[in-house]
């Protein structure tokens, strides 16, 4: 058996000029080796491979050696070794067909296809090549009499080539999915700081990893301009928001500040620094290490995934912008409403917090909760309607001139309505429903209990608690203790007794709300 591996040292220095060819890889950086199954029941042929094979070194990586004597430890092998790159199997073993029922459980139970099977056979009459390479899906078939040094060399690598491709296709394949769907996960996110992180995770898993990530921008803060930390993973996560050169070690640092003043990416053996710039000229550098080196494919994976990202990171800044001018212009609208009426300068920004709190707390989510706080301070909005004479009136009301100042309701909805953005359509619900009582006794519907809309419910009593706190022409402010006696009494009255109950619940952080945005005095 071991005379017909032929002659060794001759033909390892043969081998030896081919695979200096192949190499690719940087093989001064410690690889994962090939994993090579040997399932025979001849002891000495697993000797016999092992020696020929053991100096052997395919793009930079040599063999790991499994042995299995049957096809029984074959299948067993087999599941503990689920990324084997190439099993040399032989036909009969513990009954006369027993690597062929192999062949069959790898490819059709296990659904293995990457794996490449090389069939050796000392008995070739027992399963004819023809019919063998036609029925089973085997890579290659080989009788153990002819099979040299050189050609068990030969097809080792052949094998091992094959299977490389393979896994690169399928890497590629899987890569370029994790673009398509990583994509449609990010642009769900709203918030710059979450779709930063989430671009890191994405990121990892396009290339497999799962190290240490920060990625920064040129930011302006107090008129300062500096690089700071937009997102980080790994040891560096809990660096978010702070200045790159207050958190990151030195030589990090510089890596980073040079892809900014280069504008260039740069890639090591074990880290990457990916510079990206949008078309409205943000700048980005994602710095990550603690890893193997990247394939050419997977260079290519980053690079398009950083072009998609520039794109969406514009998008989402612009959006962030009109969000914010959208914001402004609602304050401004309500804070003119109060301006009008004279009453306190802060009441629609401490609504507008009060409302949200109260949301949150009556389990909402959050987005939700950030929508009824921007909408609220448009809750009179419709004051603009009504005369200065009745608006700022410093008596009571009288009966017409009540039913004037009612309209406010009406005419802040039907200002409202006609948008269809989420704000502005949860403010025409608040302008319209605020007046509404929960016992059905309020204006301008009559609406009881559930039937007005939550939004409603929970401004209500917070333009109430708030009014009451407050100076206005026709009164001045209450004592805490009043007014919290007041909504104890309104409870399925004026107000929902479950939100009157989740505010004297918490009513600490609502205070604290209250002293934040305070009167000036």
């Amino acid at each position: 058996m071991t005379s017909s591996f032929g002659s060794i040292d001759q033909d390892e220095l043969l081998f030896a000029e081919e695979e200096v060819a192949d190499a690719t890889v940087d093989t001064s950086i410690e690889q994962e080796p090939w994993v090579v199954l040997i399932v025979d029941d001849e002891k000495q042929i697993h000797q016999v491979t092992k020696m020929v094979l053991d100096d052997f070194e395919f793009a930079g990586k040599k063999l790991e050696f499994h042995s299995a004597y049957s096809a029984l430890e074959a299948r067993q092998l087999l599941k503990q070794q689920p990324n084997a790159a190439l099993i040399l199997l032989d036909v009969v073993m513990e009954y006369e067909d027993a690597g062929l029922q192999t062949v069959k459980y790898i490819r059709e139970e296990l659904k293995n296809t990457a794996i490449r099977i090389i069939l050796r056979t000392g008995q070739p009459g027992q399963a004819p090549e023809r019919t063998v390479i036609m029925d089973y899906d085997i890579n290659d078939y080989k009788e153990k009499t002819e099979l040299t040094t050189q050609k068990l060399f030969t097809t080792v690598v052949t094998a091992l080539r094959s299977y490389r491709d393979l896994k690169t296709i399928e890497k590629s394949r899987a890569g370029l999915e994790e673009i398509i769907k990583s994509a449609s996960t990010l642009f769900e996110l709203q918030s710059m700081k979450k779709f930063a992180s989430g671009v890191l995770t994405q990121m990892t898993s396009i290339v497999n990893l799962h190290q240490n990530a920060i990625h920064c921008s040129f930011a302006v803060t107090k008129g300062v301009e500096d690089i700071y930390i937009l997102a980080a993973s790994g040891d560096y996560a809990s660096n978010q928001d702070e200045r790159a050169r207050d958190v990151v070690p030195r030589e990090m640092l510089e890596e980073i500040e040079q892809a900014f003043q280069t504008k260039k990416s740069s890639f090591a053996s074990d880290r990457f620094v990916i510079y990206f710039q949008s078309k409205m000229g943000m700048e980005n550098v994602i710095y990550m290490n603690g890893f193997k080196a990247l394939s050419e494919w997977e260079r290519y994976l980053v690079d398009i995934y950083c072009a998609n990202v520039s794109v969406a990171f514009e998008n989402l800044y612009l959006n962030e912008e009109l969000e914010s001018t959208q914001q402004e212009i609602i304050y401004t609208m309500g804070e003119i409403t109060e301006t009008r009426s004279k009453e306190t300068g802060h009441h629609v920004k401490r609504v507008a917090e009060y409302s949200r709190l109260l949301a949150l707390k009556y389990g909402l989510p959050e987005q939700e909760a950030e929508v009824i706080r921007l909408a609220s301070p448009m809750h009179d909005v419709g004051k603009v309607g009504i005369p200065d004479a009745i608006l700022n009136k410093p008596g009571p009301l009288t009966t017409e001139e009540f039913d004037i100042m009612k309209t406010h309701s009406n005419l802040g909805y039907e200002m409202l309505k006609h948008s269809n953005k989420q704000v502005l359509n949860a403010a025409a619900i608040i302008a319209g429903q605020h007046h509404e009582r929960y016992d059905g006794t309020g204006y301008p519907l009559g609406l009881k209990g559930e039937d007005i809309h939550l939004y409603g419910r929970i401004t209500a009593l917070a333009d109430v608690f708030d009014a009451l706190c407050s100076d206005r022409v026709y009164k001045k402010a209450w004592e805490l203790d009043r007014v919290l006696d007041l909504l104890k009494a309104e409870r399925g009255k004026h107000f929902d007794p479950d939100i009157v109950d989740i505010f004297l619940s918490h009513l600490d952080e609502f205070l604290v709300i209250k002293e934040l945005y305070k009167e000036q005095r």
